[in-house]
């Protein structure tokens, strides 16, 4: 008899998780939102290294593109450290 509790158990268990899911399932508008903050997390920090480091070449004399391109990379780093961030929570 002890393994047929712990089979109803575990049937209940798993009984109670799908009925779970089912409720909590994501709408499409849910999902849509989730995905365009995953996006806004990545490419803001980019997006704004590279306006900055376009600011900052700027006030050099001559051509330069050295802050620029240091800033786009480390806005990428930001940005896949904060969408890592944001899945894992």
């Amino acid at each position: 008899m002890p393994k047929l509790n712990g089979l109803k158990e575990k049937i209940e268990r798993q009984a109670n998780r799908m009925k779970k899911a089912e409720r909590e399932q994501q709408t499409l508008i849910g999902q849509t939102i989730y995905i365009g903050t995953l996006g806004l997390l990545l490419v803001l920090p980019i997006v704004g290294g590279a306006y900055l480091g376009h600011w900052l070449d700027s006030m050099m004399d001559g051509y330069s593109i050295r802050w620029t391109t240091s800033l786009i990379l480390l806005g990428v780093m930001m940005g896949a450290v904060n969408v890592y961030l944001f899945i894992k929570e």
